[in-house]
Protein backbone atom coordinates (compact mmCIF):
# COMPACT_ATOMS: atom_id res chain seq x y z
CA UNK A 1 0.00 0.00 0.00
CA UNK A 2 2.89 2.66 1.03
CA UNK A 3 4.49 1.44 -2.55
CA UNK A 4 1.44 2.47 -4.27
CA UNK A 5 1.13 5.99 -2.57
CA UNK A 6 4.66 6.83 -3.07
CA UNK A 7 3.95 6.43 -6.92
CA UNK A 8 1.16 8.76 -6.16
CA UNK A 9 3.23 10.93 -4.64
CA UNK A 10 5.90 11.44 -7.19
CA UNK A 11 2.90 12.67 -9.54
CA UNK A 12 3.40 16.14 -7.41
CA UNK A 13 1.58 17.60 -3.84
CA UNK A 14 -2.41 17.94 -4.10
CA UNK A 15 -4.15 20.00 -1.77
CA UNK A 16 -6.52 19.11 1.10
CA UNK A 17 -9.20 20.83 0.01
CA UNK A 18 -8.94 19.58 -3.82
CA UNK A 19 -8.94 16.15 -3.04
CA UNK A 20 -11.48 16.70 -0.16
CA UNK A 21 -13.66 17.88 -3.65
CA UNK A 22 -12.26 15.42 -5.83
CA UNK A 23 -13.75 13.06 -3.67
CA UNK A 24 -17.10 13.91 -3.49
CA UNK A 25 -16.71 15.88 -0.20
CA UNK A 26 -15.83 12.51 1.85
CA UNK A 27 -13.18 12.10 4.56
CA UNK A 28 -12.89 15.39 6.31
CA UNK A 29 -11.33 15.17 9.85
CA UNK A 30 -12.28 17.98 12.33
CA UNK A 31 -11.45 21.22 11.17
CA UNK A 32 -10.20 21.67 14.35
CA UNK A 33 -6.72 19.35 13.99
CA UNK A 34 -4.57 21.75 12.14
CA UNK A 35 -0.40 21.21 11.92
CA UNK A 36 1.72 22.85 14.05
CA UNK A 37 3.05 24.38 11.45
CA UNK A 38 1.44 25.91 7.98
CA UNK A 39 4.56 24.09 6.48
CA UNK A 40 3.36 20.55 7.57
CA UNK A 41 2.26 18.15 5.23
CA UNK A 42 1.43 14.42 5.04
CA UNK A 43 0.75 12.05 2.61
CA UNK A 44 1.38 8.19 3.27
CA UNK A 45 -0.84 5.12 4.45
CA UNK A 46 -3.00 5.52 8.09
CA UNK A 47 -2.58 3.11 10.64
CA UNK A 48 -5.57 4.02 13.22
CA UNK A 49 -4.79 3.98 17.36
CA UNK A 50 -7.33 3.90 19.66
CA UNK A 51 -6.11 5.57 22.85
CA UNK A 52 -7.46 5.59 26.01
CA UNK A 53 -8.31 8.96 27.57
CA UNK A 54 -5.58 10.92 29.41
CA UNK A 55 -3.16 8.16 28.77
CA UNK A 56 -0.73 7.76 25.68
CA UNK A 57 0.66 3.93 26.25
CA UNK A 58 -1.22 3.08 23.40
CA UNK A 59 0.88 5.96 21.14
CA UNK A 60 4.01 4.51 22.52
CA UNK A 61 2.59 0.58 21.53
CA UNK A 62 1.85 2.04 18.01
CA UNK A 63 5.48 3.57 17.18
CA UNK A 64 7.03 -0.11 17.17
CA UNK A 65 3.63 -1.49 15.72
CA UNK A 66 3.56 0.77 12.80
CA UNK A 67 5.53 0.44 9.61
CA UNK A 68 8.08 3.16 7.97
CA UNK A 69 6.21 5.54 6.31
CA UNK A 70 2.72 4.48 8.30
CA UNK A 71 0.76 8.03 9.66
CA UNK A 72 -0.63 7.42 13.17
CA UNK A 73 -4.30 8.66 13.05
CA UNK A 74 -4.91 8.75 17.25
CA UNK A 75 -8.50 9.25 18.63
CA UNK A 76 -8.34 9.71 22.71
CA UNK A 77 -11.85 9.22 22.92
CA UNK A 78 -12.29 13.35 23.37
CA UNK A 79 -10.58 14.20 25.99
CA UNK A 80 -8.91 16.83 25.04
CA UNK A 81 -6.79 18.46 27.91
CA UNK A 82 -3.88 16.18 27.84
CA UNK A 83 -0.31 16.44 26.01
CA UNK A 84 -0.50 12.91 24.37
CA UNK A 85 2.69 13.55 22.34
CA UNK A 86 6.33 15.03 22.44
CA UNK A 87 9.71 15.27 21.95
CA UNK A 88 10.46 11.60 23.36
CA UNK A 89 7.63 10.18 21.43
CA UNK A 90 8.83 12.10 18.07
CA UNK A 91 12.31 11.25 18.28
CA UNK A 92 11.17 7.95 18.63
CA UNK A 93 9.23 7.57 15.55
CA UNK A 94 11.78 9.29 13.72
CA UNK A 95 14.06 6.15 14.21
CA UNK A 96 11.31 3.87 13.33
CA UNK A 97 10.98 6.44 9.77
CA UNK A 98 7.13 7.13 10.63
CA UNK A 99 5.53 9.29 8.33
CA UNK A 100 3.43 11.77 11.41
CA UNK A 101 1.17 12.34 13.50
CA UNK A 102 -2.56 12.98 13.43
CA UNK A 103 -4.08 12.98 16.94
CA UNK A 104 -7.68 14.51 17.75
CA UNK A 105 -6.17 15.81 21.50
CA UNK A 106 -3.33 17.63 22.60
CA UNK A 107 0.56 17.66 22.11
CA UNK A 108 3.57 19.60 24.17
CA UNK A 109 7.50 20.52 23.28
CA UNK A 110 5.63 21.62 20.10
CA UNK A 111 8.39 24.49 19.22
CA UNK A 112 10.84 21.57 19.17
CA UNK A 113 8.38 19.66 17.09
CA UNK A 114 8.21 22.11 14.64
CA UNK A 115 12.12 22.51 14.85
CA UNK A 116 13.11 18.97 14.02
CA UNK A 117 10.35 18.77 11.35
CA UNK A 118 8.26 15.91 12.03
CA UNK A 119 4.83 16.24 10.82
CA UNK A 120 2.57 17.12 13.59
CA UNK A 121 -1.43 17.50 13.26
CA UNK A 122 -3.39 18.07 16.63
CA UNK A 123 -6.89 19.60 17.96
CA UNK A 124 -4.62 21.78 20.51
CA UNK A 125 -1.26 22.07 22.52
CA UNK A 126 -1.62 20.79 25.95
CA UNK A 127 1.40 20.33 28.99
CA UNK A 128 -0.75 18.61 30.93
CA UNK A 129 0.45 14.97 31.42
CA UNK A 130 -0.84 11.44 30.89
CA UNK A 131 -1.10 7.97 32.44
CA UNK A 132 0.26 4.80 31.14
CA UNK A 133 -2.10 2.37 32.26
CA UNK A 134 -1.01 -1.27 30.76
CA UNK A 135 -4.87 -2.37 31.69
CA UNK A 136 -6.36 0.44 29.62
CA UNK A 137 -8.25 -0.27 26.52
CA UNK A 138 -7.22 0.80 23.29
CA UNK A 139 -6.43 -0.95 19.70
CA UNK A 140 -3.62 -0.50 16.79
CA UNK A 141 -4.77 -0.90 13.46
CA UNK A 142 -8.05 -1.76 14.01
CA UNK A 143 -10.59 1.32 12.50
CA UNK A 144 -11.31 4.47 14.59
CA UNK A 145 -13.95 7.07 14.18
CA UNK A 146 -14.05 10.63 13.67
CA UNK A 147 -17.53 12.17 13.52
CA UNK A 148 -18.68 10.51 10.26
CA UNK A 149 -15.30 9.62 9.33
CA UNK A 150 -14.07 6.11 9.48
CA UNK A 151 -10.40 5.48 9.40
CA UNK A 152 -8.96 2.23 8.45
CA UNK A 153 -5.28 0.82 8.05
CA UNK A 154 -4.10 1.59 4.51
CA UNK A 155 -6.37 4.53 4.06
CA UNK A 156 -4.97 7.75 2.46
CA UNK A 157 -4.02 10.57 4.73
CA UNK A 158 -3.48 14.01 2.84
CA UNK A 159 -2.62 16.99 5.39
CA UNK A 160 -1.45 20.51 4.56
CA UNK A 161 -2.36 24.00 6.37
CA UNK A 162 -5.93 23.79 5.60
CA UNK A 163 -6.07 19.94 7.68
CA UNK A 164 -6.60 16.72 6.95
CA UNK A 165 -8.53 14.46 4.77
CA UNK A 166 -8.74 10.67 4.82
CA UNK A 167 -9.73 8.50 1.55
CA UNK A 168 -10.27 5.13 1.47
CA UNK A 169 -7.54 2.90 0.07
CA UNK A 170 -9.56 1.23 -2.70
CA UNK A 171 -10.21 4.82 -4.00
CA UNK A 172 -7.42 6.77 -3.09
CA UNK A 173 -5.33 6.40 -6.95
CA UNK A 174 -9.14 7.69 -8.51
CA UNK A 175 -9.47 10.62 -6.20
CA UNK A 176 -5.87 11.98 -6.13
CA UNK A 177 -5.79 12.28 -10.12
CA UNK A 178 -8.99 13.63 -9.96
CA UNK A 179 -7.69 16.39 -7.83
CA UNK A 180 -4.97 16.60 -9.63
CA UNK A 181 -7.58 16.92 -12.49
CA UNK A 182 -9.17 19.56 -10.60
CA UNK A 183 -6.41 21.82 -9.71
CA UNK A 184 -5.00 21.84 -13.39
CA UNK A 185 -8.38 23.19 -14.11
CA UNK A 186 -8.35 25.67 -11.76
CA UNK A 187 -5.32 26.83 -12.54
CA UNK A 188 -6.63 27.86 -15.93
CA UNK A 189 -9.36 29.24 -14.13
CA UNK A 190 -6.83 31.14 -11.92
CA UNK A 191 -5.30 32.63 -15.61
CA UNK A 192 -8.73 34.00 -16.84
CA UNK A 193 -9.17 35.38 -13.47
CA UNK A 194 -6.03 37.47 -14.04
CA UNK A 195 -6.76 38.60 -17.19
CA UNK A 196 -10.16 40.48 -16.35
CA UNK A 197 -12.91 37.66 -16.66
CA UNK A 198 -15.28 37.03 -14.03
CA UNK A 199 -15.84 34.87 -11.75
CA UNK A 200 -19.66 35.36 -12.63
CA UNK A 201 -19.12 34.73 -15.90
CA UNK A 202 -17.10 31.36 -15.71
CA UNK A 203 -19.21 29.40 -13.13
CA UNK A 204 -22.14 30.46 -14.53
CA UNK A 205 -23.31 32.39 -11.31
CA UNK A 206 -26.80 34.47 -11.50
Amino acid sequence: MAQNYQALAAEGEIGVASLYEAAGKIGALPSAIKPLTPNFRLFGPAFPVQSPPADNLWLHRAIYEAEPGDILIVHVGDHYEAGYWGEVMTTAALSRKLGGLVIDGGVRDSQRLVEVGFPVFSRTICIRGTAKDPKGEGSLGAPVRFGDVVVHRGDLVVGDADGVVIIPAEVAEEFVKKAHAREAHEAQVMEKLRNGERTLDLFNLK
